[in-house]
């Protein structure tokens, strides 16, 4: 979702945030012209910077370090506008430089022009909730690659491969780890039980670190009221919801669910040209982790939840074809019934909604 904000009075700072340094453009007019500062990307001097500039706006663009620079604008009264760069306006599709200074320069030219595309910053507690959650995220795809793993060494031996997810349990750990043997007392015809004993060791630590994250997060879950509500969905469960609620943070920043969806990355493409209009896959714009907890539900609600079983019969038209695309529409529709529940304070009911089209 992106805006241009209001016009800027006084002197606009545009910083070219980068790892160790950043470049920062001062622009109070077009008779006055510009001049460039650098700084390293630390606090202290950002913040001199500002306290000596006293710029009317500080720019910057989308990135891992613009949530604490934000913060640091507002402990000190000062304007901050994060740059939308996913946006076409900041595309270098034609240029034949790109510099830092030309990248600030950039940001501060489309700010004085009032054409910058502009991203929401959520709170501090808001951005950690959502870093928890692609923590989360992470270890359980580590821990598929660890199972995997094990059942390569195992298939590898012409042995049993684990299946179900009652092989992974503690008792089913335990059988596994009566073939293992530690590395260094394995011979050179038997080292696959040392790389079983490893893999095993590495599973175990991963799923400890996975039922820490989600403690914590059931933890929260429990505290906030639009994750309860979500959770009225059948066949939506703690994850989904807390993520939905985390990414979507306060659903009164979007008019429609189109701009839900979009902002989800799961509209389609469109290529229009002439009497041409078609549409292609998906944008996959916005989060990753949102997006595919959403389709993981989806398979659930075909499942559990008589609407998104009517849907996506719908969707599929009766037929085999098509189930992905079924899916990944499934999913749309969920988040942006979703939207409109958090939006309206509504636990979930089973019809059409009129609000969420």
């Amino acid at each position: 979702m992106t805006a241009n904000g209001p016009p800027v009075v006084g002197a606009i700072l545009a910083i070219d945030l980068g790892k160790y340094k950043s470049v920062a453009c001062e622009y109070r007019g077009a008779s006055d012209g510009v001049r460039f500062h650098t700084v390293r990307t630390r606090r202290e001097e950002l913040c001199q910077l500002i306290e000596r500039l006293r710029p009317g706006v500080v720019v910057i663009e989308a990135c891992a370090m613009a949530g604490w620079v934000h913060d640091l604008c507002g402990e000190r009264g000062v304007c901050c506008r994060v740059a939308n760069t996913a946006s076409e306006a900041w595309k270098f599709r034609h240029s034949k430089r790109k510099t830092d200074r030309d990248d600030a320069r950039r940001l501060a030219d489309l700010t004085a022009l009032g054409q910058l595309p502009t991203v929401a910053i959520p709170a501090k507690a808001v951005r950690e909730r959502r870093a928890l959650i692609a923590v989360r995220q992470t270890l359980v795809g580590r821990r598929t690659t660890v199972r995997n793993r094990i059942r390569g060494i195992l298939l590898g031996q012409g042995l049993p491969v684990p299946v179900g997810h009652r092989a992974w349990t503690e008792l089913g750990r335990a059988g596994l780890a009566q073939l293992g043997r530690p590395l260094a007392a394995c011979s050179a015809e038997d080292l696959w039980r040392g790389l079983l004993d490893l893999a095993l060791t590495e599973l175990g630590q991963v799923e400890a670190l996975v039922a820490a994250t989600e403690a914590k997060l059931n933890a929260q879950g429990r505290d906030d009221a639009a994750t309860r509500l979500l959770q009225t969905v059948p066949g939506v469960g703690p994850r989904t919801a807390e993520a939905i609620v985390a990414h979507l943070d306060d659903p009164h920043r979007f008019r429609t669910g189109k701009q839900v969806s979009a902002y989800a990355g799961l509209v389609p493409r469109q290529y229009q040209s002439g009497e041409s209009d078609r549409r292609g896959r998906i944008t996959k714009r916005g989060s990753v982790v949102l997006r595919s907890l959403l389709v993981e539900c989806a398979w659930a609600l075909v499942r559990y939840n008589a609407w998104g079983r009517a849907t996506y019969r719908h969707l599929t038209r009766g037929g085999p074809a098509r189930r992905k695309v079924a899916i990944v529409a499934l999913a749309r529709r969920l988040l942006v019934r979703c939207w409109a529940m958090l939006r309206d304070g509504t636990a979930w009911r089973v019809g059409p909604a009129a609000a969420v089209h």
